[in-house]
């Protein structure tokens, strides 16, 4: 049973000459059992002559019969006007028509659609301050992104009257998208002042967001606005000196107001202050050793020289930072030797193979696996090799592989750049390894994974 949402059916209005007690469709929502109804009607006049194929007076009777049968069945009602910004630039008197008719029959909402997402925020504006004079009706908006507007979209009618506003988590939806909830939300608590959800509820808008995101399998955009892992991440030695002194310097929010966090990204751009503040995230004290701190600094920068890059791989810097701190490097295994194979069998089939020789706990391993490419099969030969030791690097899992090839740098030839995504099922780190050989790369960027996820375990490393 849904706690704070409310369950809403979503049809159309009845169908042409045919009565709303009798139309199947419209049956089916009243006997959905939902308390609420969702219906989408056609608020432009060429629409209605060429999709509906009715006149625009049937139109109108079939909002109103469909809205008044589903109020009488006890329904709340909302109606979508499908093509409404379109149909008032060609028809404003029947466009308004629509809603007058909406409201009058018992609607509780009005939503004006941009159903193309064509339209601006100025002139959404304009259309919903003109529909509010000439209608009094409850209004909603509901935008899609195809100017990359509908989050401004939705603001702007807001600010003109609108009450209601219709949009999907991560703005996920048809061509370029809806408008995204999340963002509206925020910026409706944030900036506008508005109470939209209960207290405290924003705070989980960051863990609802990359939620949704791993239901729908679609990777979450470091970028988005509030939720992205990047909206608070701050790379540039200056600003990382102020952020020191007070991080809302450079930040136009508290990221915990919406349960994310400030990042320091490490790169070559990186002064003390970056490596100190990324040092506290990562809950490493470095006790303002600026000697330490120093040499950090010179060993990020001499390896972002050589393609390294610490922006996107965390793990990696910690055992870096680890490394320097301590004088040894984090380390449950060294790899000795490696072998990859890849021929072609019976009927075009592609067979790879994998052989690695590892070093664990003072014992030789050398093991075998097969995959899908020969990453996959020295990610396998090399946990088969090490799960007897270590059997909790079962949980893990590569979730993710990029591999960027680097032309010419420094006068050389094109080096490979691998980045690594691992899971344990809690959370997700990344690694990093740079070689002429992408298998090279991979390696080393597969040794930092299960390094880091090994102490995470609350291993104790060799």
């Amino acid at each position: 049973k849904l706690k704070n949402a409310t369950f809403v059916a979503f049809g159309a209005t009845r169908r042409p000459n045919v009565k709303a007690a009798d139309d199947v469709l419209l049956g089916a929502l009243r006997d959905s059992g939902a308390p609420a109804v969702t219906l989408v009607a056609k608020a432009y006049d060429r629409h209605v002559d060429l999709a509906l194929k009715t006149n625009l007076d049937e139109n109108l009777a079939m909002i109103r019969d469909s809205v008044t049968h589903l109020r009488q069945e006890g329904q709340r009602v909302f109606l979508d006007a499908e093509h409404f910004f379109d149909g008032y630039r060609a028809n404003r008197a029947y466009a308004l028509e629509v809603i007058r008719v909406a409201m009058e029959a018992g609607a509780d909402v009005a939503a004006l659609c941009d159903t193309n997402g064509g339209m601006l925020p100025d002139e959404i504006a304009d259309v919903v301050h003109d529909v509010l004079g000439a209608t009094s009706a409850r209004l909603g908006i509901h935008c899609h992104n195809d100017t990359g507007c509908a989050v401004a979209n939705s603001m702007a009618a807001v600010a003109a009257g609108a009450t209601h506003v219709q949009g999907t988590l991560n703005g996920y939806g048809e061509r370029t998208g809806n408008a995204d909830l999340v963002t509206i939300i925020a910026n409706l608590e944030l900036k506008k002042k508005k109470d939209v959800l209960p207290q405290n509820a924003l705070r989980e808008a960051f863990r609802i967001s990359h939620a949704v995101a791993e239901v729908t399998n679609i990777s979450p955009s470091p970028r988005q606005p509030y939720t992205g892992v990047s909206a608070f991440a701050h790379k540039a030695g200056l600003h990382a000196s102020a952020i020191k002194v007070d991080p809302s310097l450079y930040q136009h929010e508290d990221p915990e107001s919406v349960g994310n966090d400030m990042r320091m990204l490490v790169s070559d751009m990186a002064g003390r202050a970056s490596i100190e503040l990324k040092s506290v995230e990562l809950g490493i004290d470095l006790k303002g050793d600026r000697e330490l701190i120093g040499r950090v600094v010179d060993r990020v920068k001499e390896m972002e020289s050589r393609g390294f890059t610490f922006e996107a791989a965390d793990a990696s810097f910690e055992l870096l930072l680890r490394e320097e701190a301590t004088g040894k490097r984090p380390s449950f295994f060294t790899i000795d030797h490696w072998l990859t194979t890849t021929e072609r069998g019976a009927k075009n089939s592609i067979i790879t193979k994998a052989e690695v020789t590892v070093t664990a706990q003072g014992k030789e391993i050398t093991c075998s696996g097969e995959g899908n490419g020969p990453v996959n099969a020295f990610d396998n030969a090399l946990r088969d090799g090490l799960n007897q030791l270590y059997p909790e690097l079962a949980a893990l899992e590569l979730t993710d592989y990029k591999v960027r090839i680097l032309e010419g740098r420094l006068g050389t030839g094109a080096i490979t750049r691998v980045l690594v995504e691992t899971s344990d099922g809690k959370g997700e780190w990344n690694t990093v390894g740079v070689h002429e050989n992408v298998i090279a790369a991979s390696a080393m960027a597969l040794e930092d994974a299960l390094t880091f996820g090994l102490l995470r375990q609350g291993r104790k490393p060799e």
